[in-house]
């Protein structure tokens, strides 16, 4: 599936608003998603995406196909090309009963962000080596966002947040959100490496005591 949108001044609550109000059946698959979400541009997209993990909502199967939709995304957005969605990915199934919900709550949020955001620092939103650089930084929080610790407080949540401040920050051309990307990104690799770093002296600890 090839993705090619163009920009449009819609705000992104009200593209979310017509999102839901047009989502019908007990599924809805990404493909769907991305029809009703029309030529809203690809980081406006990747907000879009973002949704579902900014609140403590368990959907099966989200992570996964959101996840590698906003890295493919990412990468697109990176290379400045269309990208491509893999069929696998984009008509899998999603439960509409529990996305719609989330939906609505995380356009709440946005409506904050939308009250506060503007031009400002743009210098780490325009030009060709920062748009590079700044779509890099989304395909990680993309990678972050599919690590395997869907049961674990906020590692869904603070690279969800990255993307969001990203992906706004750069469409609005809003240094500060963009450099409040960065942080929740540095601070999701560096919460990941605690959490790794305490389950492997949690390990030792265990063989210490069986093994000795």
């Amino acid at each position: 599936m090839r993705l090619n949108f163009g920009d449009t001044s819609q705000p992104l609550r009200e593209t979310i608003r017509k999102t839901v109000e047009a989502i019908d059946g007990r599924n809805v698959t990404l493909r769907e998603i991305v029809e009703l979400t029309g030529e809203q541009g690809l980081l406006l997209l990747c907000a879009i995406l973002t949704l579902p993990f900014l609140l403590p909502v368990s959907i099966p199967g989200v992570s996964t196909v959101f996840g590698l939709a906003i890295i493919l995304i990412s990468v697109g957005i990176t290379l400045n090309r269309a990208p491509w969605l893999p069929k696998r990915i984009t008509d899998r199934p999603i439960d509409a009963d529990k996305l719609i919900p989330t939906l609505r709550k995380g356009s709440e949020i946005v409506e904050r962000i939308e009250k506060v955001i503007r031009p400002r620092i743009e210098a780490l939103t325009t030009g060709a080596a920062i748009n590079r650089f700044n779509g890099l930084v989304l395909v990680l929080g993309g990678v972050l966002l599919m690590f395997p610790l869907g049961l674990v407080p906020f590692s869904n949540t603070l690279p969800a947040f990255g993307i969001l401040f990203l992906a706004v920050g750069i469409s609005q051309r809003d240094g500060l959100f963009v450099l409040a990307g960065y942080g929740m990104a540095l601070a999701t690799i560096v919460y990941f490496s605690v959490l790794g770093y305490g389950a492997y002296m949690a390990g030792r600890g265990l063989t210490s005591v069986f093994g000795g």
